[in-house]
């Protein structure tokens, strides 16, 4: 039981690396995608990761 824990240990950590750092962040659009909006088609990854880059920077983004 343990033995099989610790095969799966450097997966889940790798899971939790990419959730963390927003690596997965695709795909959990197209899953939320899928469950919440069935009947659209999802955003490309080129045209996903390009609204959130345009997202991010077209705010004000300075301290003062």
């Amino acid at each position: 039981m343990i033995r099989e824990e610790l095969k799966l240990l450097p997966k889940h950590l790798w899971q939790y690396l990419r959730q963390v750092t927003g690596d997965d962040a695709y795909e959990r659009y197209v899953a939320h995608q899928q469950v919440a909006h069935a009947g659209e088609a999802p955003l490309t990854r080129q045209q996903f990761f390009k609204k959130r880059q345009d997202e991010k920077w077209s705010k004000v983004s300075r301290c003062c």
